[in-house]
């Protein structure tokens, strides 16, 4: 083992999920030295795992969340104007049926219940148009348009539906690529001055001579140590580990995990829009425009006992699940032959360890430990601070306030400055990815629509820059494949961190749902080889 030779960081970040990277930007541009440790690749776990929505969350008003709520609803077009490549704007169809009804007892139910008990349980319309107007107007809006009434019977969004919806509302929410937010918040921090570490595990923090020294593990296996003035534990699912085991402390907080598990069936409907389908039971799932050809349906929310490291997968009977809920509305069966992908993700709720994860523990909890207070009021230990819970929508506000939290022990440290300032490639306006798209097509005549336009979702201005001086597809070297090539690869493995095939192709893309094994295969031999030659910085 080695003590690293560098000054001590300002902050050493656990975890590279999209709280990790996000406190590790924000740090970074605030004047602070910090490094980044992820175990496995950037946002391997939760946060590519997602329904990947940035969302207000419309029933959490079911539950009073209004200020949870309204606070999304701000961020969400904030988050917009940063990243207009891989975010956008996106309508939501809810089709209405009086048979809906409210998952379990909420505080509107129980309300219901006592002035109009004859509703039984069920769900309204005035009810559901009421909370739309909500959520048209809680956090304002300035790029998406409001909430509209359609007639299923003669708009185009009611053909793939079974007959017996004749009205739904239509509403604004948005899309983002999660794991690409993760590694784009992660390079703009190397950008900045961070050290992001990838492959590295921590093994043990300790506290000593004012400072915690940070043991982490190589890719290689060789053990080094960092110093750093502050710690923050953005394990995700891992928080409560990282607390007793890593760090070796005793804690009654923990997290409650959660497995949300999504099916990718062939494209089911010839539109944009997504659908939010509300079951008899009270649950609501999504159909969403995926990928072109695909549409996304999910998500399940069922208990994960057990490690957090035991990988996640979509179980049988949650297949069946949405399978039977989306057949439920679709007019043609969804059937298990429409299935070509499933992904799972396990979400950590914050649990106090008096009571399960409730309504109130939707929002994310930050835990500050810094020793006994002294006489003026801050802890007399370097200062450790754990993140449980939070989603990607709020992930920057959470950044925020974290270091909020951490300012006492670094006064002179920046001001609040992330706010819709562009991530890599994201400067360019919200309404802006046509002519983007449109340019790059004239700059280089071999790309089709298809290719030019995943370029321009997945990298914006850069795109530009990747695919400099190339006149023909084979000056981008190697194809593997579904438009892939050896330049775009490079430009993963160099800036963007990957370091293996499932790395670019179910993370940094998903150009695995149209890679034969074959094709994944030599993808993987190609980077295995780069990165045997010291060819990924």
């Amino acid at each position: 083992m080695s003590e690293a030779s560098e000054a001590p960081f300002d902050l050493f970040v656990i975890g590279g999920g999209i709280n990790g990277t996000g406190i590790a930007r924000d740090a970074q541009g605030r004047g602070l030295s910090v490094a980044l440790a992820e175990m496995h690749d950037l946002a391997s776990a939760t946060s590519s795992a997602s329904t990947k929505l940035f969302h207000g969350g419309l029933r959490y008003l079911e539950f009073f969340e209004v200020g949870l709520v309204r606070k999304a609803l701000i961020e969400r077009e904030t988050l917009l104007s940063a990243m207009p490549h891989i975010s956008w704007p996106m309508r939501f169809v809810l089709p209405y049926s009086p048979d809906m009804r409210f998952e379990g007892e909420t505080p509107t139910s129980r309300l219901l219940n006592v002035f109009m008990p004859w509703m039984k349980g069920r769900r309204p319309a005035w009810l559901i148009r009421f909370g739309l107007f909500l959520y048209d107007n809680l956090g304002g809006r300035k790029y998406l348009p409001g909430t509209r009434t359609l007639d299923l019977t003669t708009a185009p969004e009611g053909a793939a539906l079974d007959d017996r919806f004749a009205k739904a509302y239509e509403y604004s929410d948005c899309w983002v690529e999660d794991a690409r937010l993760v590694a784009l918040n992660a390079r703009d921090a190397e950008e900045r001055g961070a050290r992001i570490m990838v492959r590295t595990r921590v093994v043990s923090a300790e506290r000593g001579e004012g400072l915690w020294h940070v043991t982490v593990e190589t890719p290689e296996g060789a053990q080094a140590v960092h110093r750093a003035r502050a710690l923050v534990n953005a394990g995700g699912p891992w928080v409560e580990n990282i607390v007793r085991h890593a760090v070796g402390m005793n804690t009654s907080e923990g997290v409650r995990l959660v497995r949300g598990s999504h099916i990718v069936t062939r494209r089911l409907f010839d539109h944009d829009k997504a659908y939010f389908f509300q079951g008899e039971d009270g649950r609501i799932i999504f159909a969403i425009p995926y990928e072109t050809d695909f549409t996304l349906i999910g998500t399940t929310d069922k208990d994960h006992g057990g490690d957090p490291a035991r990988p996640a997968k979509c179980t049988q009977e949650e297949e069946n699940y949405l399978l039977a809920f989306a057949s439920s509305y679709f007019r043609k069966p969804v059937t298990r032959d429409d299935v070509v992908w499933t992904y799972s993700g396990v979400r950590p709720l914050y649990d106090d360890g008096a009571k399960s994860a409730t309504a109130a523990t939707r929002d994310y909890v930050l835990s500050l430990d810094a020793g006994p207070a002294t006489d003026g009021g801050m802890g007399s230990e370097p200062p450790l601070l754990s993140v449980f819970g939070g989603k990607i929508t709020t992930y920057r506000k959470l950044a925020e306030q974290a270091f909020s939290r951490l300012h006492p022990f670094f006064p002179a440290a920046g001001g609040d400055w992330t706010a819709g300032v562009a991530l890599p490639g994201g400067d360019f306006p919200v309404d802006g990815v046509k002519a983007l798209t449109e340019r790059l097509k004239a700059d280089h005549p071999f790309l089709d629509a298809y290719w030019a336009g995943r370029l321009i979702r997945a990298y914006g201005t850069e795109a530009a820059q990747m695919l400099n001086g190339a006149t023909a597809a084979s000056d981008l070297g190697q194809n593997f494949g579904a438009t892939l090539s050896a330049r775009e690869v490079d430009w993963l493995m160099t800036r963007e961190y990957a370091r293996t095939a499932e790395d670019v192709v179910w993370r940094r893309s998903k150009l695995g749902l149209r890679m034969s094994e074959d094709e994944i295969a030599a993808l993987d031999e190609y980077m295995t080889g780069r990165t045997t030659k010291g060819e990924t910085q």
